[in-house]
């Protein structure tokens, strides 16, 4: 027999603010990783530097740790509307200002890793970007605050599809306009879109979030009062650290990934790869929109990490771009999965009005691990890992089945990086608070 919740989770989600919010937020997200993709293949082949691309992965993921917490207080204090153009606001004038830094500085300046014009440069555009992490931790309250608990993991779902779509066509786009056009163009329409998505956003009417708003207490700025609110929810911070110390391994990713994958590819064919990758988001985030995350969330997202990890272990095996873009794929798909249970989980058991300030304590422990693995990484590969694998032992022990060169010393780190995951996922299964967690999902 069907209750009401059942069939109210079976209906598709027809909320028009909230599909018109995950719209605007759509095309936000397009622009910001537009300007992240772009920026980073740009830094490449403008310097050819590995250590310069990991330490701007540490100053991105660095700050998205350092904001997460302050701008989830931003989302409790204040109407989520104000949040978010606060959020593209911010990224616009940023993104003018290094628009002007461009402008007024040479090309060949540019090409100094060690130039400060190029770091204050990336580290304004970094910025603009991250500003977007404001508009992401309000989109997920308003997934408490517009619909019933019964649809909230499709509405997730959603979120993850729309992320899938603006990777998609960033990394097609960024590609192409990096390769053809140039970073001057790039600038040029981050600034137009971002101001287009300010004016749609001015337009839409989101009377909830006011009331709701109106009504709630006023928030502060306490740090203690978040871990309180965790520590109510048996298991929930085992939760968290588990996702930190993924994200301490995904920093190999970050850091790594755009310079293993041009070793292989042309700046165009890259990016037209990542577009194409980015399905994998889509496709995910579609399956947990139409399909929802089961009756045990949690177990879904262990054994989708599992999963993960495992192909990590084995797309870099051989220098083949067939076998990087299938793991790849596969991985992608899986990320919608992942953050779709885990925010599922953290929206059934804290209040609306404490939400913005748990996902952004969350956000910045679980991304702090991210800048240390991103900082460290870089050196790593170039001094150790590089040579062993060009001039070292490693050309003797491995180079056999496993390639010799720079390339190949980049894919032992990802290889390695998927078995220290897959072992670390399946101890923490037979955890305490795993267990603890399991019990109420």
């Amino acid at each position: 027999m069907n209750t009401p919740e059942s069939k109210e989770s079976e209906q598709p989600l027809q909320n028009k603010t909230f599909l018109a919010v995950l719209i605007n937020t759509l095309a936000a997200s397009l622009t910001n990783n537009f300007v992240w993709f772009a920026l980073t293949f740009w830094v490449y082949l403008e310097t050819k530097s590995v250590l310069t691309t990991s330490i701007m992965a540490g100053v991105y993921s660095g700050t998205v740790a350092v904001t997460g917490f302050f701008l989830g207080t931003l989302v409790d204090r204040y109407p989520k509307k104000l949040a978010m153009l606060l959020s593209s606001s911010s990224s616009l004038l940023l993104y003018v200002v290094a628009a002007g830094i461009y402008l007024s500085t040479s090309e060949t300046t540019f090409r100094n890793p060690g130039s400060w014009q190029l770091w204050v440069f990336i580290t304004l555009a970094l910025i603009g970007a991250i500003a977007g992490n404001l508009r992401s931790i309000a989109l997920s309250t308003l997934v408490t605050i517009l619909l019933p608990e019964s649809q909230r993991d499709k509405a997730n779902g959603m979120v993850g599809t729309a992320n899938g779509v603006s990777f998609l066509a960033a990394s097609i786009f960024s590609g192409l306009v990096i390769g053809f056009l140039g970073m001057f163009w790039t600038l040029v329409l981050a600034i137009g879109l971002t101001l287009l998505v300010v004016l749609h956003l001015s337009t839409l009417s989101i009377q909830e979030l006011n009331h709701a708003h109106a009504e709630a207490p006023p928030v502060s700025f306490n740090v203690r009062h978040t871990i309180a609110i965790i520590q109510e929810i048996p298991g929930l911070f085992g939760l968290i650290f588990f996702n930190c110390f993924n994200n301490f391994l995904g920093g190999v990713f970050m850091s790594l990934m755009d310079a293993y994958g041009l070793s292989l590819v042309s700046v165009q064919v890259w990016g037209i790869l990542w577009g194409f990758l980015s399905l994998g988001f889509i496709i995910g985030g579609l399956i947990v929109a139409r399909q929802g995350l089961g009756g045990k969330p949690l177990r879904t997202l262990f054994l989708t990490n599992l999963i993960m990890w495992f192909v990590c272990i084995f797309f870099t095996l051989q220098a083949s771009i067939v076998l990087l873009s299938v793991g790849l794929l596969i991985y992608m798909c899986l990320i919608p999965v992942v953050e779709a249970a885990e925010q599922t989980i953290v929206q059934k058991v804290i209040p609306p009005d404490r939400l913005g300030r748990v996902f952004g304590f969350s956000q910045s422990l679980e991304q702090a691990a991210s800048p240390i693995t991103a900082l460290l990484i870089g050196p790593i590969a170039q001094y150790i890992f590089i040579p062993f694998m060009t001039t070292g032992a490693g050309v003797q022990w491995l180079g056999s089945w496993f390639g010799t060169g720079s390339d190949r010393g980049l894919a032992l780190v990802f290889t390695l990086t998927g078995i220290i995951g897959f072992i670390v996922t399946l101890l923490a299964m037979r955890s305490r608070a795993y267990h603890t967690l399991a019990s109420h999902f």
